[in-house]
């Protein structure tokens, strides 16, 4: 059929009919097949995750004898157990004052030091740039041993605020290059009118700059909260103390106690309780994250 109508048509419009089916053709191939990968990968995260809610109101016989059907009833015993009797309670508690702890000094020093940046030029300003982008590249374990003495010898190493210096220091080479392009698209008009109304530099930024950065803050304080939330290496390498444990370091403790007669009802339910937090933040602030996406991409 529109073979027939290509050749009734003027021949400046057949090609354009014929282009115009085959690019429709491919769209929605591309589109079926991307569907289906992302249905795939969905279901592989999702599955996990349901199962392992499943198994936390299980007891250890009914997840060993029957691990892939519900619960005989819920109850959140498991719960109760991990919270108190495994300490996830209080390694959870250690994780939330690490992380948020990091999480202040990296997104307070870390969009100042963007700012400047951006802003900016100095002698040397394009060489602490590049000297950030470079902290992005050098892997953790590098710097595990020389970190180890830096603590020991200012009397932080096994303790909470000792993480919370660390966390900051790797977390802030990420937030200088992410919050940099923000900071450099802002017009420099509204800095120019901050300063004719009378305002300093200080309070240009933190009443005027910043708030206009909000996309970007939210963004990257996602993207470090879950980084640094599912640290591992640091905290094992520099947080010996278990009353300072945070909760990677808790699960695995947890998780390698006992051997075989571990109770995986409270360790699943200890597992959720992990992956809970993560959720939680994702979901409220999912609307910035996907505000500053589209506002760089339009930029």
């Amino acid at each position: 059929m529109t073979n027939i109508k290509a050749q009734t048509l003027p021949r400046t419009v057949a090609p354009l009919l014929r282009r115009k089916a085959k690019s429709t053709t491919g769209d929605k191939v591309v589109g079926t097949i991307s569907h289906t990968v992302l249905t795939i990968w969905s279901l592989i995260i999702v599955l996990p995750l349901l199962w392992s809610i499943m198994s936390s109101f299980k007891t250890s016989k009914e997840i060993l004898g029957s691990p892939f059907t519900l619960p005989s009833h819920v109850n959140f015993d498991n719960y109760v157990a991990a919270f108190t009797t495994a300490g996830i309670g209080s390694f959870l508690l250690n994780t939330v004052v690490v992380v948020f702890g990091a999480l202040v000094v990296t997104m307070l020093f870390g969009s100042m030091c963007a700012y400047v940046l951006a802003r900016f030029q100095f002698p040397g300003s394009r060489g602490i740039y590049y000297l950030m982008l470079a902290g992005l590249t050098f892997p953790i374990f590098l710097a595990i041993v020389p970190l180890f003495f830096v603590l020991k010898s200012i009397g932080l190493l096994n303790t909470l605020p000792g993480l919370i210096l660390t966390y900051a220091a790797f977390a802030l080479p990420f937030t200088v290059f992410f919050m940099f392009s923000f900071f450099k698209a802002l017009p420099n008009s509204i800095a120019e009118a901050a300063a004719l109304d009378g305002a300093g530099e200080w309070r240009t930024f933190f009443q005027v700059m910043l708030p206009m950065a909000r996309p970007g803050l939210a963004t990257v304080a996602i993207l470090n909260f879950v980084g640094l939330w599912n640290q591992f290496l640091l905290p094992v390498a520099l947080n010996s103390d278990v009353k300072n444990y945070v909760l990677t370091q808790g699960m695995a403790a947890f998780a390698s106690q006992a051997g075989y007669s571990v109770d995986f009802g409270q360790l699943f339910a200890g597992v959720v309780m992990t992956v809970i937090p993560v959720l939680i933040v994702y979901l409220i602030f999912q609307r910035q994250l996907q505000g500053s996406v589209s506002q760089g991409t339009n930029k």
